[in-house]
């Protein structure tokens, strides 16, 4: 039996996404841990070739019973050169695994906004030919510091850091498994909380995140190849 990579999903209309597509693709298996259901968080990483988290509306921070266990997982796999992908709550349950930290950004970030990526060997090795500033798709109120021995690859206007590489593993502030469906489920989701951001430049509307947004996700999607290609190079045998 071919072992499985473990998607750890935290929020119902938070799971794979484009990740899952890009995988079945390639033929690598996988399976989702749906944390919100209550399913059981795997105790070790043995024969785990790889482990994924997703996003959620939930804070590194919040003192919820699963988080120390998935902190203890993550700091075991990097240890052990198993390598970690994390979106957005994914990114900063890495970050904050290694020693960073995570706290309120200056400004939300909400829709398509661009970002830049950082002049660097690693960040060429992640990124080959994209240009140097291009759209993702971003919804979060908090941001992580980078973990001690980590590279930054990129960087947003309103947020520093939006993407780091240690080891084998990869953290990101910003959605780059996101499909149309998805775009519309989480602009209809999440109104409330878009109206009470205000009138913020980083954050959008919902009419704005639609428009376009399967040409916007065929772009993003070239994006998640580049840096999804990249992890699965390190996948543990």
């Amino acid at each position: 039996m071919k072992k499985e990579i473990v998607i750890f999903r935290h929020f119902p209309t938070e799971g794979p996404g484009y990740l899952a597509e890009f995988l079945d693709r390639r033929g690598l298996r996988h399976r989702t841990v749906r944390i919100d259901a209550g399913d059981p968080i795997p105790e070790s990483i043995a024969d785990l070739p790889g482990l994924v988290f997703m996003g959620g509306p939930m804070s590194v921070n919040d003192r919820l019973p699963w988080i120390p266990k998935v902190l203890n997982l993550i700091r075991a796999a990097v240890a052990a050169d198993v390598p970690v992908l994390g979106h957005c709550l994914g990114g900063q349950l890495l970050a904050r695994a290694l020693g960073g930290r995570v706290s309120r950004n200056r400004a939300k970030e909400i829709g398509w906004l661009p970002v830049q990526t950082v002049d660097s060997p690693v960040t060429a090795q992640w990124l080959p030919g994209l240009p140097p500033r291009f759209e993702v798709f971003h919804w979060h109120g908090e941001t992580f510091s980078l973990p001690d021995g980590a590279a930054l690859i990129l960087r947003s206007l309103h947020c520093r850091h939006q993407a780091f590489v240690i080891g084998k593993s990869l953290g990101l502030q910003c959605h780059v498994e996101m499909t149309p469906e998805m775009v519309r489920t989480w602009a209809h989701d999440g109104r409330r909380e878009i109206t009470a951001a205000g009138r913020a430049v980083s954050v959008q509307q919902p009419a704005q995140m639609l428009t376009s947004v399967q040409r916007r996700t065929q772009e993003l999607h070239r994006v998640a190849d580049a840096l999804y290609s990249r992890w699965i190079q390190g996948l543990k045998a």
